[in-house]
């Protein structure tokens, strides 16, 4: 009775094998070694020691950003515009991180480009990551952490890169954002003014000789009312307020990224020498002094000493 009992279990699963295989014949299943298992990996499926199914680690399939700052040998035909271009950066940016820089650019010389949107520093005595980031509108950790700088302290005569958000902007001194309007734009000085004198060629005689050019428009003309009030442009510090003989009475601003703004045949200023502005705050009013036949705003951007077109004027 026993050996019949045992002979018919067996009978049984024999056919549930039979009736698996059947059912899936296509079905093989892995071999999972102890040498995989402890691996980690068995096919396309990771495995925790635990048998634990956990996600895959994805592979970066682009190159990382570097940090290091860029040098870039200027070469015949080069531009403050065509060197942005090519790496991607407003051409403002070029300047921020070349403070001194003198125009025309002269061939052979190295211009300092960060990798990123953003500045290149080099550090003084007496710099601090605190300091640099409140300078910057940044967090201390970006400052140590894009560098790779460990303790407090730097090292005078060391180049930084400092990333900057492109819709944040820079930052005055006083830890104020520079461009709270429109970060990396210039504002239009008189909102809503005509433009009735373009940057460049003329051939109008009063304006004076430059660039080859027997008259030359080194700025743009906004017309406005005489005591129209005009705002800054860009933030930045005021360098000069008052009278100049073409200009008249002026204002210049050196603005965040090392660029001098010019408000020229201003009636009265409105901000003193030294006295940091952000962008749209006010400078002075509109006159007609200086070399102007009517009142109106000239408005005139300096790099290294050389009047540049200032481009669109948001607003305007």
């Amino acid at each position: 009775m026993t050996h019949a009992v045992v002979l018919a279990i067996a009978l049984a699963i024999s056919s549930y094998t039979v009736m698996d295989r059947n059912v899936f014949p296509n079905f093989h299943p892995a071999a999972v070694t102890a040498a995989a298992a402890d691996e980690g990996v068995v096919g396309d499926i990771s495995l925790g020691r635990d048998s634990v199914i956990i996600k895959p680690v994805s592979i970066p399939t682009s190159p990382l950003v570097s940090h290091a700052p860029i040098v870039h040998m200027v070469v015949q035909g080069d531009t403050l515009e065509s060197i942005g271009r090519q790496y991607n950066l407003p051409w403002r940016y070029i300047v921020w991180s070349n403070p001194g820089l003198r125009m025309p650019l002269v061939v052979g010389r190295s211009v300092n480009v960060a990798p990123v949107p953003g500045v290149v520093v080099v550090v003084r005595r007496g710099d601090t990551p605190a300091g640099l980031a409140a300078a910057y509108g940044v967090d201390v950790s970006t400052v140590l952490g894009f560098n790779g700088i460990r303790g407090p302290h730097l090292t005078p005569g060391s180049v930084l890169v400092i990333p900057v958000d492109p819709a944040q902007g820079p930052n005055l001194s006083t830890g104020v954002p520079a461009d709270p309007v429109d970060p990396g734009q210039f504002l239009c000085p008189i909102a809503g003014a005509p433009i009735i004198q373009q940057f460049g060629p003329t051939s109008f005689a009063i304006e004076p000789p430059f660039g080859g050019y027997l008259h030359f428009h080194t700025g743009i003309d906004l017309l406005a009312g005489y005591g129209t009030p005009m705002v800054a442009a860009a933030g930045g510090k005021v360098t000069a307020a008052g009278p100049a003989d073409y200009f008249g009475i002026r204002v210049e601003v050196t603005d965040s990224f090392g660029l001098v703004e010019i408000y020229a045949h201003m009636s009265q200023v409105a901000i003193a020498v030294g006295q940091e502005v952000q962008q749209g705050e006010k400078v002075g009013y509109v006159g007609s002094t200086g070399l102007s036949i009517g009142a109106h705003l000239h408005f005139q951007l300096e790099v290294g000493g050389m009047p540049t077109a200032p481009g669109p004027l948001i607003g305007c």
